[in-house]
């Protein structure tokens, strides 16, 4: 893993990430919310970002998970 990456990746280090945490594609901003899942690929709603499966890619482009950068989180 390298330690040279923008603000707001997370380069694929999951750690960084929180249960809820909502990522955005890099490339195309498509967003992965874990409250909704991801339908394309069959993942059901309550799934973290960190717990995709390694092979997962954005459901838009096909972006690699590293693509993905963390989202601040929402007032609710």
């Amino acid at each position: 893993m390298k330690d040279h990456f923008f603000a707001g990746s997370f380069g694929g280090d999951v750690t960084k990430l929180g249960d809820d945490a909502r990522l955005e594609c890099g490339i195309c901003w498509h967003v992965y919310d874990p409250a909704e899942g991801c339908e394309e690929w069959q993942i059901p709603a309550g799934t973290p970002f960190a717990a995709l499966p390694p092979q997962w890619s954005c459901p838009v482009c096909d972006a690699p998970k590293e693509k993905f950068l963390l989202l601040e989180a929402r007032d609710e």
